[in-house]
């Protein structure tokens, strides 16, 4: 299993690392066989991607939000305070100011889902198109709040319908590598949002070329939120037998961590962890700095 070669005068992009928070809680909600009393800690790491012939800045992932605990929807709340530590000493805007970028020079953000701690606080890229899954919409179904005080989703959580993108079936989907559904989303080869089932409505993976001769990071957002999952050293955790704490479709989760595995089999491609604390601990490729290519 293969991914596409290069073409002539192929495009790819640089990759920088970019902190944005961190999540602490009990690692039981994640691995089925972690002690009952053992913490983990979740960095979490947003990605910033310049493209190497038109210089655009692309992101993936914003993150936490600084205020969240103070402005959170109330449900949200609950749930964090009973489940999580919070903690957000910089935040994505932050990070990229480390480099000399703001909010305004990002072209695009793609979400790979919009799970609180991966959303940051959208307003301030008020230039940028969104980019989310297509099944996204069904998290909206029951309206947002303050209007559906049930909501976790906030009203702001997304920039207005004229700057947002919904990959559905109206896009071109092709098979690269392991994954069934991928999108050249710039037509150039360069750059591939993956449909990646299992943890949430609208749950996406970016695979991105990191140099013109055969190079790849895969950006694999919460498809896992930990190594061992990978691996296989740990399974996915459950409340019951196929019931997941951390996905909604726990036989899709799966699925998709088999195929990030068979991705890892190919030679020079680098897999990253939305919550990736080896990574994170390596501190490498910390914006400006860039993460080395394979």
């Amino acid at each position: 299993m293969s991914l596409p070669p290069p073409s002539k005068n192929q495009p790819f992009w640089k990759i920088s690392t970019l902190e944005a928070g961190h999540l602490y809680g009990k690692a039981s909600r994640f691995l089925d066989n972690a002690a009952p009393d053992a913490q983990i800690h979740l960095p979490c790491l947003a990605y910033l991607l310049q493209h190497s012939v038109t210089n655009e800045n692309f992101l993936f992932d914003l993150g936490l939000r600084k205020d969240l605990l103070e402005k959170g929807p109330p449900k949200l709340l609950e749930y964090i305070n009973s489940a999580l530590k919070v903690e957000v000493p910089d935040d994505v805007v932050d990070a990229l100011a480390k480099g000399g970028l703001t909010p305004l020079d990002i072209q695009t953000v793609c979400l790979s889902h919009l799970h609180f701690d991966h959303v940051g606080y959208t307003p301030p890229f008020s230039k940028s198109t969104f980019v989310v899954g297509g099944e996204t919409r069904r998290l909206f179904d029951g309206g947002f709040w303050p209007e559906n005080p049930n909501s976790h989703f906030p009203a702001d959580i997304l920039p207005p319908e004229e700057r947002m993108i919904y990959l559905g079936d109206d896009v071109k989907w092709e098979s690269v590598g392991p994954f069934p559904k991928a999108h050249d989303y710039f037509n150039d080869g360069s750059l591939y949002i993956v449909d990646a089932p299992g943890h949430i409505w609208g749950h996406t993976n970016l695979l991105a070329r990191t140099s013109a001769d055969g190079a790849w990071a895969y950006l694999c957002g919460d498809t896992a939120h930990h190594w061992n999952l990978i691996q296989g050293t740990s399974n996915i955790a459950c409340m019951h037998p196929g019931k997941a704490f951390s996905h909604v479709d726990k036989a899709l989760a799966e699925e998709m961590i088999g195929r990030v595995r068979e991705l890892m089999k190919i030679p020079r491609v680098r897999v990253l962890l939305g919550h990736d604390k080896p990574f994170f601990e390596a501190r490498e490729g910390f914006f400006p700095e860039q993460i080395e290519s394979l």
